[in-house]
């Protein structure tokens, strides 16, 4: 019975009872449903999910106690790169129903960004010719610009992973297949990833420049990432808890050796990073998180000097202060660049953690969701290259391998020309977006700070 027949008969005191009513209501919707696509039904009910956990701050009880929205979208982005790239064991095309899953799901999450504006000033001319100023609104101009570049890096990405397909001069070998008929396998910190297997006579000429070109690409991509990230990184507020928790002076936070070396009137970089134990991932992040909080700490210290009114205050002159500040973010610059792969430092953490700015949150994980994915894809040539050396040269054999280290030394110097042509085809030149497009170039540019 529909709602109609429902009050018609109510009105002339022929009375159905409200459960009747609600019957008829139900079987009306469920009859509407039967016709819909059962695949339509299926992702309208996934996309319901996903945006249900964003609103409750993955906090399912719905007692308030979740995430900020910030910090739920930068989970849900990492979180979705993270089921369906997992570790990219091999250098191979990504199926059909899982790259099909990233296009779309990546879609819903970036939608955010479209309805996060600002107004600007625009000229309006009324129908007797008048023309007057008003404010309009237009997406924020961070993520206009960066947004689309990001969305390029990801498709460059997944089509250098779609051009293995058919290259059969390597091959990987199974964990379960016996070493004697396939020799050493990988003895390094990540034995799970199989080993690439090449010919005894090592690769082609044509497929190893091909390989070269691939690396070159993807070290390309993977310079913009790093770029983008670190400036949304940089644009972030530094919590209060991260600066309650430093120690009150730079000596103490670098030690005494560092800390002697960085303010030493003679200070060679290079040197300095010779004398320091980088073996290791830790040993690493530990020299990052150490001089990232000392650089705090200097800032503060010569901003409490020229207010006079700070505990934060110290007899050391601001030009020095501005000097160990430079020196300190000199090394952090040559660790980025030589380290790409380690993990995030305490600073970086924190300041996703208390974000609140939901743009710098997409941003932040879409560009680092790419970084670590273009590293990854870097580690999987570069270990095809090392079999294809050993297969040419076996005395390189028995070399121990620094995964890190080993991606450091890439190309020297950065060539945007294709970045650029990439970034120009999927920007469209339409009236407003040409001024859009010049900045896209000028981010570009700016990589060359990584090297």
């Amino acid at each position: 019975m529909s709602e109609i027949e429902a009050l018609r008969s109510h009105e002339g005191n022929n009375l159905s009872s409200p459960m009747d009513m609600t019957n008829g209501i139900e079987n009306s919707e469920s009859n509407n449903e039967c016709t819909e696509p059962e695949e339509d039904k299926q992702e309208m009910n996934l996309v319901k999910e996903k945006f249900a956990k964003l609103l409750l701050g993955e906090d399912m009880s719905g007692g308030g106690k979740g995430v900020s929205s910030a910090l739920a979208l930068s989970n849900a982005i990492t979180n979705l790169a993270a089921s369906v790239f997992g570790e990219i064991r091999k250098l191979e095309p990504m199926s059909e129903d899982r790259k099909e899953r990233w296009k779309k799901e990546i879609h819903w999450l970036l939608s955010v960004s479209c309805h996060i504006v600002e107004f600007v000033p625009s000229k309006q001319t009324s129908k007797d010719g008048t023309t007057m100023e008003v404010m309009m609104t237009k997406q924020r101009k961070d993520l206009l610009v960066n947004i689309p570049i990001l969305k390029k890096l990801d498709a460059m990405l997944i089509d250098c992973l779609d051009d293995f397909k058919g290259r059969h001069e390597f091959f990987y070998i199974s964990m379960s297949e016996p070493i004697k008929n396939v020799g050493k396998k990988r003895k390094d910190d990540k034995w799970w990833i199989p080993t690439p297997k090449v010919p005894a006579e090592g690769l082609s000429e044509i497929t190893r420049k091909w390989l070269l070109n691939q690396k070159d690409s993807v070290n390309q991509v993977l310079k913009a990432a790093m770029a983008i990230n670190a400036q949304v990184l940089a644009e972030m507020e530094i919590p209060e808890s991260y600066i309650e928790s430093l120690p009150k002076n730079g000596r103490e936070s670098l030690g005494e050796t560092i800390y002697k070396n960085i303010t030493d009137d003679y200070f060679d970089c290079d040197f300095f990073l010779s004398t320091i134990d980088l073996s290791s991932e830790h040993k690493i992040l530990d020299l990052k998180n150490r001089i990232e909080a000392s650089v705090i700490i200097w800032r503060r210290k010569m901003n409490a000097n020229k207010d006079g009114k700070s505990n934060w205050s110290s007899s050391v002159s601001v030009g020095k202060r501005e000097r160990f500040e430079d020196r300190a973010e000199t090394i952090l610059n040559i660790l980025k660049h030589r380290f790409p792969g380690t993990p995030q430092s305490s600073l970086d953490i924190s300041k996703i953690q208390y974000n609140r700015d939901i743009g710098q949150a997409i941003l932040e994980s879409y560009s680092r969701t790419i970084e670590t994915m273009a590293f990854t894809v870097l580690s999987r040539i570069d270990d095809v290259l090392q079999a294809d050396e050993i297969a040419r040269n076996p005395c390189s054999r028995g070399k121990k391998r620094y995964p890190l280290k080993d991606n450091s030394t890439l190309v020297g110097s950065p060539n945007f020309s294709n970045v650029k042509g990439d970034v120009e085809k999927v920007i469209p030149k339409s009236e407003g977006k040409k001024e859009d497009l010049s900045e896209n170039v000028y981010i570009l540019k700016q990589l060359k700070y990584i090297i």
